[in-house]
């Protein structure tokens, strides 16, 4: 252990010298050993004041307290020290002139005794001195121990010494008298005395007995069992009370627990009411020098005989362990084993070395004669602090974040920037990189010193894609040096972060020279023209970065002219845009006709015929109407570049001259074209000579003759026809529902050979017969609809018409119902609702309403009910 007092410092290794907490020490180096387990203590040497009086003193024992620390010394001096160590002068005893043997505190901490091999016990009252007292005994006293309510009024300041005989002490009575009992003798020195609240347990030479207070009797004898070859006053019985009922016995290498328990009623007879039960016990390897408890487990401090050395005659003992164990019968399970390394520990023997604990604080003193140590179980920080001394700081970040509340020496921060570091050294620059957005958060002073920290490993291309954006916002200097790493060792990179980055992080300018510089030896490097195309975009030199992208023919050119409305800028690359990308171009051109005009665009691509087609087809698709000044040229350009669709085009347009237009497709022999160019002209008669003399299709000849529906065009076709056999097949089958076949049929010469006449008859008469059935059936559903409606008619005209009180005559504009005969008059009523007094009619009205006739509507004439 360091002099420090650090929390660790207590379980280092010493060179040379083998550790319980590695029982592989010895093997070969080269052999694995078992993952190491996280203990569950710290350490920490006590110092201050105390390491002045071990410096000229030597510890012989200790008594501790929740309040203060009770130190006895081998010149005879009791010294009341708080936990860190400091002397508290005014507290300081000297009480004895020789040894201290053992020291006592009640349980409020308010006296303090003390016995020595010079037969003195003290008692000294720490805040009065009404109950101080020095007893002096004609022999030694080795151990005492006080009440633990000594303090307490009525109690009758009771306490036991021990020499060769266990004696009580007490003060009563009305003139408080001193009053002593002997409660055991006769077998041999007694070295050890623990008093509980209800008990009090001592050891001498023969075994630990136990004494009920409230029966006043003892309960038990447990004998002692260890080897006769080891002294009791080397080996020292060390007794602890776990609680008010369990009893620790730790003797040279055997470990007792006992347990104090009520003897049930029909037990009793002449026993005592409680006896001791033995639950645990086991033989160990090791001699035991203290006893304590911590929660379910036994803390032992441990001396290891067997691996004492004898190095050039002298003897050099090795470190005493502190044990935590789980005590079974003949058996114990380790929990955690630490090798303390106590100041002088090669001097020291098993007696030398004594343990004392606070419970409430599970507190654990190792003293020894110049040196005392406090153990305590490792909380969250110490947990921490292990993962990450261990490597594993992926779960001490975890931790870290769950008990971020109850930490007082680990930050998220801390943790973090530690595992970074950590990260750094063994070169997982990605990881390191990745963690810093949970590790820096906002702050900006903690992201620039990790840039500088990557920057010094030459990984800042690692942590580019995490850094701050905005919230917080790194100085220019961070971003442009990263930048500048990305121009020299990664072009795509550099690109990808020129678009990924606001412009506004670094200063644009000093990023453009750099990259012009770099071109100045690779001058036609695309990314690089390409990343300088973007930052001119970010400066507003909009013609530069248009430049570089047309000549890098980049698909983001036309991104750039519009969002930026460059539309002026490319009056003169109107043919450069079009050979780039013909289809976009054409697309932004349709899109902004307002700023592209259409007849600037057709100007510019007169000498590049292909891609004025492709912008005036375009063009006519969107909206026929637009550029019809230059359907002429069309009609050209679709003859050459687009023969299929511009029979589709001539169809569809109505602005093109139609002599240019035959013309045009005269000189290509467009046959079909000219046919329709033919009849929209008037010229329909040579239409159908073409048809008939250049296609030779009847079909199409017959089609064109329905179109049309002219009877010159059908004989026409009928006289051409004439002496071709296939096409009077044709004829016969097809013109049957436009032509009466009888014309043509007389027309076909005598002994003229025409191959399917015979069917093209038969068809011609099935289509008459099928003709007239359709003729007898129209007829049949005529007649029955008619008959239908008529009779529907009847019908309705049959039913009566419905007259009430508000009904007025249309005439008079009297009531028609009266309810006084004497003015009932016949009555009137039209199909059409209009309802008259006869009298009001004239003679010849009285078959038409007048109203409905003024009006020239006809149901009105149809009849009238009479009344």
């Amino acid at each position: 252990m360091a002099d420090g007092g650090e929390l660790s410092a207590a379980v280092e290794d010493d060179p040379g010298t083998p550790t319980e907490s590695d029982e592989n020490d010895q093997e070969d180096s080269d052999e694995q050993s078992e993952e190491e387990v996280e203990p569950k203590l710290k350490y920490e040497r006590i110092t201050n004041d105390l390491t002045t009086i071990l410096s000229k003193d030597a510890a012989s024992c200790m008594a501790v307290h929740p309040k203060f620390l009770a130190l006895g010394t081998h010149w005879g001096w009791v010294y009341i020290l708080d936990h860190i160590g400091n002397n508290i002068q005014a507290k300081e005893l000297p009480a004895h002139q020789t040894t201290v043997n053992q020291i006592s505190i009640d349980a409020k901490g308010d006296y303090v005794a003390s016995c020595s091999d010079d037969g003195r016990v003290v008692i000294n009252g720490l805040y009065n001195s009404n109950n101080n007292e020095v007893n002096e005994f004609n022999r030694p006293v080795k151990a005492v121990a006080l009440d633990p309510n000594f303090s307490v009024h009525g109690s009758g300041k009771q306490f036991v010494t021990g020499d060769d005989t266990l004696v009580l002490h007490e003060r009563g009575g009305l003139f408080k008298r001193h009053k002593t009992t002997k409660l055991h003798e006769g077998e041999g020195v007694i070295r050890n005395i623990k008093w509980n609240t209800l008990f009090i347990a001592w050891a001498n030479d023969k075994g630990v007995k136990v004494y009920d207070i409230s029966l006043k009797q003892r309960i038990t004898f447990i004998s002692k069992d260890i080897d006769p070859r080891l002294r009791t006053e080397l080996y020292r019985c060390n007794l602890c009370w776990k609680d008010d009922h369990t009893l620790f016995i730790g003797w040279a290498d055997m470990v007792k627990v006992c347990v104090v328990r009520q003897r049930q009623q029909k037990e009793i007879r002449d026993l005592p009411n409680r006896y001791v039960e033995i639950t645990a016990q086991f033989k160990a390897d090791f001699y035991v020098c203290g006893l304590a408890a911590w929660g379910d487990h036994m803390v032992t401090l441990t001396f290891e005989e067997s691996e004492v050395q004898n190095q050039g005659g002298k003897i050099v003992s090795t470190r005493p362990h502190l044990r935590i164990l789980t005590p079974g019968m003949n058996d114990f399970t380790e929990v955690c084993n630490d090798a303390l390394t106590i100041k002088g520990f090669q001097e020291y023997r098993a007696n030398d070395y004594h343990l004392e604990w606070i419970p409430e604080e599970n507190l654990f003193y190792i003293i020894s004669p110049k040196d005392v140590v406090v153990a305590k179980p490792r909380d969250m920080d110490d947990h921490i602090q292990w993962l990450m001394e261990h490597e594993n700081f992926e779960e001490a970040m975890a931790e870290t974040e769950k008990w971020a509340k109850q930490l007082r020496k680990h930050s998220l921060e801390k943790t973090g920037r530690a595992y970074l570091t950590y990260l750094l050294e063994e070169e997982n620059y990605d990881e390191a990189a990745h963690l810093c957005v949970k590790i820096l958060g906002k702050k900006k002073e903690l992201w620039e010193e990790e840039v500088y920290r990557f920057a010094q490993n030459h990984q800042l291309r690692a942590l580019a894609p995490y850094l701050p954006r905005g919230d917080p916002k790194l100085t220019p200097d961070i971003y442009e040096m990263v930048l500048h790493e990305f121009l020299v060792n990664d072009y795509e990179g550099f690109k990808k972060l020129l678009k990924d980055w606001p412009s506004d992080l670094y200063n644009n300018q000093a990023i453009v020279n750099a990259v012009i510089d770099r071109l100045d030896s690779d001058e036609d490097n695309r990314t690089l023209l390409e990343c300088l195309g973007e930052l001119y975009t970010n400066e507003r030199k909009f013609d530069k970065a248009l430049a570089i992208y047309l000549r890098l023919q980049h698909p983001d050119v036309f991104k750039l002219i519009h969002r930026h409305n460059l539309f002026d800028s490319i009056s003169d690359k109107i043919v450069m845009l079009m050979k780039f990308n013909s289809e976009e171009a054409v697309k932004m051109f349709l899109d902004n006709m307002d700023k592209v005009p259409i007849e600037k665009v057709v100007h510019q691509l007169e000498r590049k015929p292909s891609l004025l087609h492709v912008y005036l087809d375009k063009l006519f698709q969107r909206d026929p109407e637009l550029g019809q000044e230059f359907h002429g040229l069309q009609v050209r350009l679709y003859a050459e570049y687009d023969r299929a669709r511009l029979l589709s085009f001539l169809r569809s347009s109505n602005y093109y001259p139609l002599q240019k237009a035959l013309e045009e497709c005269q000189q290509r022999a467009l046959i079909p074209e000219q046919v329709f160019l033919l009849s929209r002209m008037g010229n329909t008669k040579q239409a159908l000579q073409l048809i008939m003399t250049e296609q030779k299709d009847v079909d199409k000849a017959i089609e064109f003759c329905k179109e049309h529906n002219d009877q010159d065009l059908w004989d026409d076709l009928i006289r051409f026809s004439i002496e071709k056999p296939a096409f009077i097949k044709g004829l016969l089958n097809s013109i049957g529902t436009h032509v009466d076949p009888i014309i043509l049929i007389e027309q076909i010469k005598t002994g003229m050979e025409i191959p399917g006449l015979r069917d093209s008859l038969v068809k011609i008469i099935q289509d008459y017969n099928l003709q007239m059935s359709l003729r007898e059936g129209c007829q049949k559903i005529l007649v029955a609809d008619c008959y239908g409606l008529l009779d529907r008619l009847v019908r309705t005209q049959r039913k009566g018409v419905a007259v009430d009180d508000t009904t007025v005559c249309q005439a008079c504009r009297e009531r028609i119902v009266v309810n006084d005969v004497r003015y009932a008059s016949n009555l009137v009523v039209f199909f059409c609702r209009h309802s008259f007094h006869e009298d009001c009619l004239p003679a010849h009205a009285m078959e038409n309403c007048s109203i409905c006739n003024a009006q020239r509507r006809g149901p009105g004439t149809l009849g009238a009910f009479r009344n």
